[in-house]
């Protein structure tokens, strides 16, 4: 319990830092490249009256020092944008109103987000079980046929970029072949069926990718933990052979990978930008993106926030799995 609360208030003086990292960010851009943010919000050939009470409504008049904490009190307790009787409440987490649309920011990346955490779980777990599953079985066959075969499809899997896979699997899938439908995000509770065949293509383009990463990964690891005395020790107490891979092996070896794969969980669950921009899905990454399209400052702050937010608490949940995964690490 300690150890929990020590690192849930890292993770919160974590999260306090990129707050005022991605604000400082979002204040001076605008300074460095000549643009002002009122402008962004109302437009180049506005009224200067107007462009002065934009300013004044968001508070971009004000030293950076309070305009920081007016956007921390919003995400806690609202904010209210007030123009003499101009007054406009944001309501709780208030990441502010896109500049283009002028929609609050937090209900747009909440619309968002369920397709963007269905699209990295759904590839979370094929790669996983794929890139586990090979690397196991070419560390126990190493040179054989399999090995060279998985090794080398693994290496075309780092080197190709997604949106070169995800294109030429819609080539050919779904407009060549026509095995699969083409790429949309349905709600599950909606229709499973549709949920699924709607995701697979994407998933399996992303989980290829991953994938092969965790293949080389794991192979290395088997390689070096059966060599390790305990495993010779293992096997000469007569164990079985699936006893001594799965229990002392592997789950020696899953170590790095569980660091991994809380980095590449937490990064995707904040926005697959490429992968979402080749199938056209809606995620918190088409926003990220469209937001850097429109030069939408508050759209971009909002989904780096869910970003780092992600990113820790996956960081989190590995630090308190290693104690569970690895008996050295409870005893340390």
């Amino acid at each position: 319990m300690a150890y929990l609360i020590r690192r849930l208030i890292n993770a919160v003086v974590t999260l306090l830092v990129v707050t005022l990292v991605t604000f400082g960010v979002f204040f001076l851009v605008p300074k460095a490249t000549g643009s002002d943010p009122a402008l962004l919000y109302i437009g180049k050939q506005a009224d200067p009256v107007a462009v002065e009470g934009i300013r004044t409504k968001l508070g971009l008049n004000d030293p950076i020092i309070v305009q920081y904490w007016k956007f921390l009190k919003g995400i806690v307790a609202g904010r209210d944008y007030a123009n003499g009787p101009d007054i406009t409440h944001c309501s709780a987490p208030c990441l502010g109103y896109t500049f283009k649309t002028n929609q609050e920011v937090w209900p747009i990346l909440i619309h968002a987000l369920p397709v963007t955490v269905s699209l990295a779980i759904g590839a979370a777990i094929i790669w996983v079980l794929m890139g586990v599953i090979f690397g196991v079985i070419s560390a126990l066959r190493r040179g054989s046929i399999w090995d060279r075969s998985v090794m080398t499809i693994a290496l075309a899997g780092v080197s190709l970029p997604i949106y070169f896979t995800g294109l030429l699997a819609l080539t050919i899938f779904v407009y060549g072949l026509e095995w699969l439908p083409n790429a949309d995000y349905t709600p599950f509770f909606d229709n499973p069926v549709k949920w699924f065949t709607g995701l697979l293509m994407p998933w399996v383009t992303l989980a290829f990718l991953f994938a092969a990463t965790y293949a080389r990964l794991t192979r290395a690891n088997m390689l070096e933990t059966l060599g390790e005395d305990y495993i010779r020790t293992a096997r000469a107490k007569g164990l079985k052979e699936r006893t001594v891979i799965g229990k002392h092996g592997l789950r020696s070896g899953l170590t790095p990978l569980v660091t991994v794969f809380g980095l590449d969980l937490g990064a995707l669950l904040g926005g697959a930008i490429l992968t979402e921009a080749v199938f056209n899905l809606r995620g918190l990454g088409y926003w990220a993106l469209n937001g850097i399209r429109t030069n939408d400052l508050p759209t971009i702050l909002g989904v780096t926030l869910f970003a780092a937010f992600f990113i820790v608490i996956m960081n989190l949940i590995v630090d308190l799995l290693y104690g569970v995964i690895d008996p050295r690490v409870r005893l340390g």
